[in-house]
């Protein structure tokens, strides 16, 4: 697999997972678990929807440290604050979405439209299941202007102690921080 081809794999993949809580929270609402209610599935249902997104997730950090690496060596981030409080309310819009679309043809096209949206800005990768992961999110500058999406494990306070020897490159502005 070239790796053009590994970029285009990661990028669906990406825009998957951080679109595929809203297809979960859908067919939640539309299985119901009133005791009265034949419900074959039960709770197993809702937990293997999960699975699969949060599955997705570990396969996307697995082929992320295939793709090309930059770094980021001390002192050159000059900004540093956490994303997650940013982009948490707007991932949450999804939730509510998911929620009132009413029937099957309705969430087909707005999943279709926010996967397009979001897999050709590539600019909201951010997928809350990365946290289940230990990851946090961290918008950065350098010192050479560049604003980015960094998602790493690292827990940094200042943007003295960064320091990121491999930064694998999704895209121009987001970065996933690979093993040293």
């Amino acid at each position: 697999m070239g790796v053009l081809d590994l970029l285009i794999l990661l990028r669906a993949l990406l825009t998957f997972n951080a679109t595929s809580l809203l297809l979960v929270i859908y067919f939640v609402k539309s299985v119901s678990f009133d005791a009265d209610s034949p419900n074959p599935w039960g709770y197993a249902l809702p937990v293997s929807l999960v699975l699969v997104p949060l599955l997705s997730t570990g396969v996307s950090v697995k082929l992320a440290g295939r793709l090309t690496a930059d770094n980021f060596p001390v002192g050159s981030v000059t900004s540093l604050s956490h994303a997650s409080n940013v982009f948490l309310p707007s991932y949450l819009g999804y939730f509510f979405v998911a929620l009132s679309v009413p029937n099957w043809p309705t969430l087909i096209f707005v999943y279709a439209i926010l996967s397009v949206f979001t897999y050709f800005s590539q600019a909201l990768y951010f997928n809350p299941l990365f946290l289940l992961y230990g990851y946090r999110f961290y918008s950065i500058r350098t010192i050479d202007g560049l604003e980015a999406f960094l998602i790493s494990k690292a827990d940094w306070r200042t943007p003295a102690q960064v320091y990121v020897k491999f930064a694998h490159r999704v895209n121009g502005f987001t970065f996933i921080h690979g093993k040293a």
